[in-house]
Protein backbone atom coordinates (compact mmCIF):
# COMPACT_ATOMS: atom_id res chain seq x y z
CA UNK A 1 0.00 0.00 0.00
CA UNK A 2 1.51 3.29 -1.07
CA UNK A 3 1.21 6.74 0.43
CA UNK A 4 -0.94 7.73 -2.53
CA UNK A 5 -3.42 4.94 -1.73
CA UNK A 6 -3.60 6.02 1.91
CA UNK A 7 -4.22 9.63 0.92
CA UNK A 8 -6.97 8.56 -1.48
CA UNK A 9 -8.57 6.52 1.33
CA UNK A 10 -8.36 9.51 3.67
CA UNK A 11 -9.91 11.78 1.04
CA UNK A 12 -12.76 9.32 0.48
CA UNK A 13 -13.35 9.08 4.22
CA UNK A 14 -13.56 12.88 4.47
CA UNK A 15 -16.05 13.01 1.58
CA UNK A 16 -18.23 10.34 3.19
CA UNK A 17 -18.02 12.00 6.62
CA UNK A 18 -19.05 15.32 5.10
CA UNK A 19 -22.11 14.00 3.27
CA UNK A 20 -24.29 13.74 6.38
CA UNK A 21 -23.92 17.32 7.62
CA UNK A 22 -24.10 18.69 4.07
CA UNK A 23 -27.18 16.78 2.88
CA UNK A 24 -29.09 16.48 6.17
CA UNK A 25 -27.89 19.24 8.52
CA UNK A 26 -30.91 19.11 10.87
CA UNK A 27 -30.83 15.31 11.20
CA UNK A 28 -27.07 15.37 11.69
CA UNK A 29 -27.40 18.04 14.36
CA UNK A 30 -30.09 16.01 16.16
CA UNK A 31 -27.91 12.90 15.98
CA UNK A 32 -24.94 14.76 17.44
CA UNK A 33 -27.11 16.07 20.30
CA UNK A 34 -28.37 12.55 20.96
CA UNK A 35 -24.82 11.19 20.87
CA UNK A 36 -23.65 13.88 23.31
CA UNK A 37 -26.19 12.57 25.83
CA UNK A 38 -24.90 8.98 25.67
CA UNK A 39 -22.56 7.76 28.35
CA UNK A 40 -18.88 7.42 27.55
CA UNK A 41 -18.95 3.62 27.67
CA UNK A 42 -21.63 3.40 24.95
CA UNK A 43 -19.67 5.79 22.73
CA UNK A 44 -16.50 3.76 23.34
CA UNK A 45 -18.32 0.55 22.34
CA UNK A 46 -19.59 2.17 19.14
CA UNK A 47 -16.06 3.33 18.36
CA UNK A 48 -14.64 -0.14 18.98
CA UNK A 49 -17.28 -1.73 16.75
CA UNK A 50 -16.43 0.71 13.95
CA UNK A 51 -12.70 0.04 14.35
CA UNK A 52 -13.24 -3.72 14.23
CA UNK A 53 -15.47 -3.43 11.15
CA UNK A 54 -12.83 -1.30 9.44
CA UNK A 55 -10.05 -3.74 10.29
CA UNK A 56 -12.20 -6.62 9.09
CA UNK A 57 -12.88 -4.91 5.77
CA UNK A 58 -9.20 -4.07 5.33
CA UNK A 59 -8.27 -7.68 6.00
CA UNK A 60 -10.99 -8.99 3.69
CA UNK A 61 -10.11 -6.79 0.73
CA UNK A 62 -6.32 -6.75 0.99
Amino acid sequence: MTLSTLLIALALMLVLEGLGPFLFPKRWQALMQKLAQEDAQAIRQIGLALILCGIGLLWLFS
